[in-house]
């Protein structure tokens, strides 16, 4: 098989769909299939993909969100009469399925769309809600995680002390991800806990959120930015923080980075919103939060209770490896596509 994917970032950014896609198209390289790769990040214009995919001659296309690549997706399943997948990873369905502006567009493509795959019930829900004539072709495939590492021993670059307790916050910089939300009650925390420090790692995606953070760090040594790291490099400091915060204010179900700290033993402290409920229970493999107060009483608690972090994570890891298994993943996108290729040709 021949698979053509279409995705709005791609290595070496990364953000969640390049890290989604780099995963899937890995797994299904293994399993022999012939893969390209297209993103729309800094490169070829629609109009190049689609003479580009005609000389590749896929046997299907699969595109990463529906408001960035479904357009071109759909296009290039129409002009050479095969199968289109879109899957809607997020703000697609959680924003621009609702914005007046976009709407329209996303609608379209779905529509068109041969199948759509979502990460988890709620995102089905959502969408089935909205256009009930496509809830028969949507399908759910859930996250998994890949996290190969390459040593980054940054406690000491930074001059951490061995017992400075590290919040960390892996996200990209942009408006959704709220990432500055921990900054105030961390800090009333440290009257008490000095030893609290906190780091961002991430890319700035959005100018202005960028000069949120970093406004927001000015005044507070104890709290850095260190920019844009590999994903190896990702994986490896997980290893060396002791809590993880997630505060967006929406997610497409599954957030990489919730199931890749909880699959290194991490405790997770992330936001009261359904994409990351799909994820966590509270108190039982991380902590959720829905307001500034209660994040600094359970922060508190995974300060002044180390065994309750360690318990945490155990049972955050052993939901990672009894549900989220990476080859049960691949095999559910092989049946996908042998599904759509036959749903294409009884058309």
């Amino acid at each position: 098989m021949r698979l053509a994917i279409v995705t709005p970032f791609y290595f070496p950014s990364v953000r969640g769909n390049s890290i989604t896609v780099q995963r899937i198209e890995s797994g299904l390289r293994d399993q022999g299939l012939i893969v390209r790769v297209w993103s729309l990040e800094n490169g070829p214009s629609p109009d190049e993909i689609l003479r580009a995919l005609g000389e590749f001659t896929p046997n299907l296309v699969h595109g990463f969100h529906a408001t960035s690549s479904g357009r071109v997706v759909v296009e290039a399943a129409s002009r050479f009469g095969i199968p289109s997948i879109l899957t809607v990873t997020g703000t697609d369905a959680n924003a621009d399925l609702f914005d007046p502006e976009r709407r329209a567009g996303v609608i379209e493509v779905l529509c068109r769309a041969t199948r759509i795959v979502v990460f988890h019930e709620v995102m089905r829900a959502k969408i089935a809600g909205e256009l009930p004539e496509v809830g028969d072709r949507i399908r759910i495939i859930g996250q998994t995680v890949r996290c190969q590492e390459a040593p980054f021993d940054f406690r000491s670059r930074l001059g951490f002390a061995p017992d400075d307790l590290i919040f960390f916050v892996p996200s990209g910089i942009r408006r959704i991800k709220n990432v500055t939300f921990c900054l105030a009650p961390l800090e009333a925390l440290r009257r008490h806990h000095p030893e609290i420090k906190a780091v961002f790692v991430g890319p700035v995606i959005e100018a202005e959120e960028g000069n949120r953070l970093k406004e927001a760090l000015e005044g507070r040594p104890w709290a850095f930015h260190l920019g844009s790291v590999s994903h190896e490099e990702l994986c490896a400091m997980l290893k060396s923080v002791d809590v993880v915060i997630n505060s967006s204010l929406s997610e497409g179900g599954m957030a990489n980075s919730i199931l890749e700290a909880m699959s290194r033993e991490r405790a997770v402290l992330v936001s009261d919103i359904e994409g990351n409920r799909t994820v966590v229970q509270d108190g039982i493999n991380g902590f959720l939060f829905g307001s500034e107060t209660e994040f600094l009483e359970k922060a508190e608690r995974l300060i002044r209770e180390p065994h309750l972090r360690r318990t945490l994570g155990v049972k955050g890891k052993e939901k990672i490896e009894r549900e989220f298994s990476r080859e049960g993943e691949i095999q559910e996108y092989l049946q996908l596509y042998e599904e759509a290729i036959g749903a294409e040709a009884r058309r």
